[in-house]
């Protein structure tokens, strides 16, 4: 097989302060995602990986992660972030963040 992957080029698309503190909040919630179907498939906490007793070091809160592991979940979610403005779409804040930082201009 001759696989030649070609994800969309998002080399130019900047993300501002509002998007980074989202790309946060996402990567948390990736790492949420992934503990609660690990757990689902029998998985639980051990500190060192044993895949036959399904043991896993990363199976603790986001903020007991090691900086390492942070960053996988915080490349993956820029990156679609990236893709989806890349795209032409738009991301807002919710209404009401835009109006308290419309007050405080």
């Amino acid at each position: 097989m001759n696989y030649n992957p070609k994800p969309i080029d998002t080399s130019g698309v900047y993300l501002d302060s509002e998007i980074t503190e989202l790309r946060e909040k996402l990567a948390e919630n990736v790492h949420e995602v992934w503990a609660v179907s690990r757990s689902a498939q029998g998985w639980r906490y051990g500190q060192n990986r044993d895949d036959a007793r399904k043991l896993h070091p990363c199976l603790v809160p986001y903020a007991k992660l090691p900086e390492e592991e942070k960053v996988i979940d915080r490349i993956m979610v820029e990156q679609v972030l990236k893709t989806i403005l890349a795209l032409g779409f738009r991301i807002e804040p919710p209404v009401s963040r835009k109006h308290s930082s419309a007050i405080s201009d």
